[in-house]
């Protein structure tokens, strides 16, 4: 009887001092680590979300610097001689891609010079695309598209 007495003493003194230990949970050495981990890993997750936002902007950029060719291209093509389409494509470009570029776009007229019906009215438009650059910081992209709409076989041309 009294080795089972002394068994659940040990026993109950056992956990008492079990629990005494765990009570605390966390080392004196270890005070304030959280702190510092917030401190060191903050910036590099603010520039991570930076680093996808530029790259959203680029990507949104290249889109539109695509749309933009396309419509020059088909602007011009539908005018009836070659410097009422020039001015057409750079108008619909530049109305296209007024907030993405840093500076106007650059529209230039590529390949077929001859603009005779049932050929390619060709664009090459050139973009500097922002990439942060509304946060002060000056990661920019310039950025090409080509684009081609073909020249109506059935318009009346003003030769």
């Amino acid at each position: 009887m009294e080795f089972a007495l002394r068994a659940r003493a040990a026993a109950v003194g056992g956990v008492r001092a079990a629990a005494g230990r765990c009570r605390t949970g966390r080392r004196d050495g270890d005070r304030g680590l959280s702190t510092i981990e917030v401190v060191i890993l903050a910036p590099v997750i603010i520039m991570f979300v930076l680093m996808l936002v530029a790259f959203g902007q680029l990507v949104d950029g290249r889109g539109a610097v695509d749309g933009a060719a396309r419509d020059a291209a088909r602007a011009g093509s539908i005018e009836h001689s070659r410097s009422e389409a020039i001015q057409q494509a750079v108008q619909a470009a530049h109305e296209d891609l007024a907030g993405t570029c840093t500076k106007p776009a650059t529209v230039t007229p590529v390949g077929d010079t001859s603009f005779r019906p049932d050929t390619l009215f060709t664009i090459e438009v050139t973009c500097t695309v922002r990439g942060l650059s509304f946060l002060g910081l000056p990661i920019t992209k310039t950025v090409t598209s080509t684009s081609a709409s073909p020249l109506d076989p059935y318009r009346r041309s003003a030769t």
